[in-house]
Parts: C-alpha cells; structure tokens; sequence
C-alpha cells in the first residue's frame, strides 16, 4: 500500500519534471523472482526503476540516501521509504553480508530486487568493474538477472547537487540473464566474475558507456564507501 501510495503521490510530479522515456520493458518478468542490475549515475536511479515499472522493486540502499538535506533529496528518501527500500549503514563492516542476505530474502519471497554492480554512483559517467555480490545473488537465488541501463540521470541530479535540473531521463531493460554453465558455483570466485564480468558488458552495451577495468574510486567525501579491494561487496 505504501509503494502504491508512494508513486501515486510522487509519479505524476516526476513524470512531469523529467519526462521518463523507457524501452524493453517487456523484458521484465510479469511475476517471479528476477535481479534488476543496473549502471549507477544519480540518486535518481532508484526512483525512475521502480517509477516505470508495474511491480515493486526492492533496493539495499546506502543509509545516506535516507538522510540527505534540500527538497529533491527528502522527496527521494520519501519515496525510497514508502517503496519498501532497505537502508544500510556502509560504515559497518559486516554491512555487505547485511545486505546480501536482505537481497536474498527479496528473491526467495518471489521480489524484483535492484542492484548495481559497480557499488557506487560512476564519478564520471563511465562505467565501472562490477563487484560480485550481484553474481553471489544469481547464482545463490537461481534467478535471472535483467540488465538496466540508466540514460541522463547524472545530468538531472548529479552527485553532490541538490537542485535538480529539468533534464529528460531513460531507461533501457535488456533481455533477461540465465547463467546455466555456472548454476550451483555461487562459492566459486572464478565463476561468480565471469557472471558479473556479464553483467557489466550486458549493462555497458545497453548504456553505451565506456567501460572502465577496475573499481569506481570512492566519491570524496561519501561516508563509509567500500574498500576498492574487497571484490564481494554487495553493489547495493
């Protein structure tokens, strides 16, 4: 009731501002458990994903985006609360597995859950090295994973401003993602980055970004980032 709320109140003055366009929409499972993995430009992204689509998808957000000053950030953190979104507190060392296991949950009570492979906003439109948890959670869930590819939402509300700005934004779904050869691996590094790897190139071909061969940088002054070289964070 909440999520409906939360869209019914938030959906017509989001529309307006930023006129969402959205292809492959087909490509999202009617029903059933799948994975939305998806590049990560704005704060946005969390809220034109689940604005567009029909079913309620389910983020483990970093606790920040609940907490932020100005007016677009309180309407965010109001809509993300009222979707049913999971703050997490970064800053905690455990908070990865938190957040993994919270995922897992998602999808075995039969969710849409979202993600971003790369584990935080790109600090300069590219796209960056996925980490694993979202190959953790295929594998582990056995369920598919649908490629997102977020368009123009760094320029609507880039990192670090809170006025946003009247800028059309899109979203591209990509046709789902079984990883048949890998079933039963999640415990295998080796395969959880050829399916992560997989993800990325499905999501960089959707987004048309250039792809970057190792971690986003932590965005300074952002609390709590993960550390560049712990390649199972959760990519919430």
């Amino acid at each position: 009731m909440a999520y409906g709320l939360s869209k019914t109140v938030g959906g017509p003055i989001l529309h307006l501002a930023f006129r969402p366009w959205v292809e492959g929409k087909e490509h999202v499972p009617a029903t059933g458990a799948a994975i939305l993995a998806s590049n990560h430009l704005s704060i946005m992204d969390s809220v034109f994903v689940p604005l567009v689509l029909d079913r309620d998808v389910v983020y483990v957000a970093k606790q920040e985006y609940f907490t932020g000053k100005g007016p677009i950030n309180r309407l965010t953190a109001r809509f993300m609360r009222g979707a049913g979104q999971v703050p997490v507190n970064r800053g905690n060392n455990r908070a990865a597995q938190e957040a993994l296991d919270a995922s897992l949950e998602v999808l075995r009570a039969g969710g849409l859950f979202g993600i971003y492979p790369e584990g935080t906003r790109s600090p300069d439109g590219r796209l960056y090295r996925g980490r694993t948890g979202v190959a953790w959670l295929a594998l582990t869930a056995d369920v598919p994973v649908v490629p997102v590819a977020m368009m123009n939402t760094e320029r609507a509300l880039p990192p670090g401003r809170t006025v946003p700005r009247p800028v059309r934004v899109g979203i591209r779904f990509g046709e789902p993602m079984t990883f048949e050869e890998h079933k039963g691996q999640a415990g295998k590094a080796k395969a959880r980055r050829a399916v992560t790897d997989r993800i990325v190139a499905a999501i960089g071909a959707l987004s048309g970004q250039e792809y970057v061969p190792h971690y986003a940088p932590k965005r300074e002054g952002a609390p709590g980032a993960p550390k560049q070289n712990t390649d199972s964070d959760a990519g919430a």
